[in-house]
């Protein structure tokens, strides 16, 4: 009995990048450009809050956001606002994320932003300081968590990267706050290889969060801790479609007891 050898058709690397765009890309959801974006947010998310209003009624400095992150910043910042929280947000851009932050927080919130492209120098200022580094730089990430007198809340908005996020992540975490919160965004990079990711790779975030996830249980399997920069100081991790939120707070080695 013969067995013949499947071969696959030769397919051009022209053709091969081709197909990873249109599915590594965000392209296919955006949103009808005349349709009413206040609207969309509040039937499909119940969301009808301050945030919605800031984000969609913005005319002034660019900015850029998924709809279902809209009640999701509320979810997790609101008990911030009104406060001198410090503020820490990766990646500028055309500066408009950082003027919703200011309105948001209110005048007391100490807001920094952080960019590696030079030319988001000229929004300093304007809604908060903003410096020009790498987010992969730790001593540049110290520096500028020192000269915000410490830091309450960081939101990762910066490249995308897989190698950034977790680089970020490890150095930043331990700099934050008790009581703070970590969020990144945008996650949706971490299944696509240009951003350094895949489906099934090692590199994707999401199995690092499988890491802290095991983590935060070693008191069960007694396994050593594999991520102790942040699982040493993380009592919660929330996932959304593309948001991976964790909350930093002092870690109690667990009891439980009974009561009649």
């Amino acid at each position: 009995m013969s067995i013949k050898k499947i071969v696959k058709p030769f397919v051009p690397e022209f053709i091969l990048e081709a197909r990873r765009n249109r599915i590594e890309g965000i392209e296919p959801f955006l949103f009808e450009a005349k349709g009413d974006v206040k609207k969309d947010i509040r039937e499909k998310y119940q969301y009808s809050g301050e945030l919605a209003d800031l984000f969609a009624d913005n005319k002034t400095y660019m900015m850029h956001k998924w709809h279902h992150y809209i009640p999701l910043y509320d979810r997790y910042f609101s008990p911030y606002k009104g406060r001198k929280v410090r503020f820490l947000e990766i990646g500028v851009s055309k500066g408009g994320s950082l003027q919703m932050w200011r309105k948001y927080f209110g005048p007391d919130a100490v807001i920094f932003g952080i960019d590696i492209n030079s030319d988001c120098k000229k929004l300093d200022g304007l809604s908060g300081q903003v410096r020009i580094g790498s987010q992969a730089d730790p001593e540049f990430l110290a520096s500028v968590v020192k000269e915000m007198g410490g830091v309450d809340v960081i939101l990762d908005d910066g490249s995308h990267h897989m190698d950034h996020v977790a680089v970020t992540l490890k150095h930043l975490f331990p700099l934050m706050n008790d009581g703070g919160t970590y969020m990144i965004e945008d996650l949706h990079a971490a299944y696509w290889k240009r951003y350094g990711g895949g489906f099934k790779s090692k590199k994707n975030f999401f199995y690092e969060v499988g890491n802290f996830i095991s983590d935060m249980h070693h008191w069960y399997h007694r396994r050593k801790v594999r991520k102790p920069s942040v699982s040493n100081h993380c009592t919660g991790i929330h996932i959304h479609d593309s948001i991976v939120v964790l909350e930093k707070s002092r870690v109690f080695r667990p009891v439980h007891s009974q009561s009649v």
